[in-house]
């Protein structure tokens, strides 16, 4: 044999193995499935918090600003009462001690009487009151999907709501959306 023979041989000898390995390879690539089945499809929901101001306006009592803090009118009035119904009692120097008696006697309940009536005189006023609450929302954040490829079960998760098929590559399950067509 000669040597281009040899040659020859060589090269065609490779070229079959070239050519049995990219028959496989290629019969592979012509058998995978193009599709995985899907089984199921669940959503996957997110609770979203919103913080939100709420104000109202609300009647609120206090008392009202004192225009006599010594309570002066309520002494002169109760000590003039006093002083009248005392004088009313007795005779001579009994009159008199009666008179002051009564005098002063009137004159503290005065007192007491226009203090007890200050502390129940209220004004009302409104008032703005504000508080923040928080509205809850459903937000989507994806799909769980089952899929069931050459008869095995498998789950991905999708940003996306996939049809009846997922989409293989490479023996793989393709989970990036699909592009839309109707550019």
């Amino acid at each position: 044999m000669d040597k281009s023979m040899i040659k020859g041989m060589a090269v065609g000898g490779l070229a079959m193995v070239v050519l049995g390995a990219s028959g496989v390879t290629g019969y592979k690539a012509l058998t995978q499935p193009k599709v995985a089945d899907v089984v199921a499809v669940k959503e996957i929901t997110q609770t979203v918090r919103t913080p939100r101001e709420v104000c109202e306006t609300v009647a609120v009592q206090r008392t009202a600003p004192v225009k006599d803090q010594n309570r002066i009118a309520g002494t002169v009035v109760g000590g003039l009462a006093g002083g009248l119904l005392g004088s009313a009692v007795g005779n001579g120097t009994g009159k008199t001690v009666a008179t002051l008696a009564g005098a002063a006697a009137g004159g503290y309940a005065g007192n007491q009487v226009q203090k007890n009536m200050q502390q129940k005189d209220v004004i009302t006023t409104s008032e703005q009151r504000c508080r923040t609450v928080q509205d809850k929302s459903q937000k989507l954040v994806g799909y769980d999907v089952t899929y069931r490829l050459d008869g095995k079960d498998g789950t991905v998760r999708t940003s996306f709501k996939p049809g009846d098929t997922l989409p293989v590559k490479d023996g793989q399950v393709v989970t990036t959306p699909p592009a839309d067509n109707n550019s």
